[in-house]
């Protein structure tokens, strides 16, 4: 299955699936890639103030800029990431702590790791991370 597939089997990501719909990104992440997503699960959505989430539902500009900055070009598996600044689609970065206990990307926490889709690899997180000039 492919990255959208493999999202829409897993449960708990329906709510990034519908962001990925309404930002135009749908086809690429079911064809293209190599791709690894960092994925908020439908409860990080939750813990967004009030209004945040309707409001990037009509900005699909802003919407598509968050959504690629949960994403890294190629496969990354867990082991794969260390400590340190990495390259997103977006085109600015992020920073992964990897640690024995553990992986967080901009200090959201990695809940799941390494599910493999046919054109990339998803990690769970447990919020939704915005580019830096964002913030």
């Amino acid at each position: 299955m492919n990255i959208v597939d493999t999202l829409i089997a897993s449960g708990h990501s329906t709510t990034f699936v519908a962001c990925i719909r309404a930002a135009g990104l749908a086809d690429v992440f079911a064809v293209k890639g190599p791709f690894t997503i960092f994925v908020p699960t439908d409860q990080a959505f939750k813990h967004l103030p009030p209004g945040v989430f309707d409001a990037l539902l009509k900005d699909h500009a802003r919407l598509k800029e968050i959504l690629n900055y949960h994403v890294v070009p190629g496969y990354h598996m867990r082991r794969d990431f260390k400590s340190g600044e990495v390259m997103t689609q977006q085109g600015t970065t992020l920073t992964a702590t990897a640690s024995l206990s553990g992986l967080q990307v901009n200090g959201a926490g990695v809940t799941q790791v390494d599910s493999v889709a046919t054109n990339g690899i998803i990690h769970s997180i447990d919020a939704v991370i915005v580019p830096k000039e964002r913030v």
